[in-house]
């Protein structure tokens, strides 16, 4: 039986932290937020909403389906977006548990190579990991 993860903090619980918009269907994923869960120490700075959660299509109309499977995004308490690289990027300035990945994150013309390293792990994240859908309903995203 698989082990179950924590319950995640939610954005309606806690509306003054930043949102963290994740594929609640892919276990790299789901595995990636459990681990920046327990680096938020507190539990007060991230909440978490999967992209396939009613609340941000309602919430964040600007980000788009498409968009939120390539990559993750955070939304930072002024309402500014973050997704891919730059959210990991910002992530290593929001939790003091990981800013000593920040120096190298933030080597000045490397955020480009980021953004690529990102991208390749990004659409072979269900290949990684595997996926937590019902009925291959993701089947398409093999594809990528």
């Amino acid at each position: 039986m698989p082990k179950k993860s924590p319950k995640l903090p939610d954005p309606d619980e806690n509306p003054n932290a930043d949102v963290v918009i994740y594929d609640g269907q892919c276990n790299f994923c789901t595995s990636q937020v459990s681990n920046l869960r327990r680096l938020d120490w507190g539990g007060s700075r991230l909440t978490y909403l999967s992209l396939h959660d009613k609340r941000v299509a309602e919430r964040y109309p600007d980000l788009k389906y498409d968009d939120l499977m390539k990559q993750m995004y955070v939304v930072d308490q002024d309402g500014g977006r973050h997704g891919g690289a730059d959210a990991v990027r910002y992530l290593t300035r929001r939790l003091p548990t990981i800013w000593i990945a920040a120096p190298i994150l933030h080597i000045p013309g490397s955020a480009g190579l980021w953004r690529w390293m990102y991208n390749q792990v990004a659409k072979r994240r269900y290949k990684i990991a595997g996926k937590s859908c019902e009925n291959d309903a993701c089947e398409i995203h093999f594809k990528q």
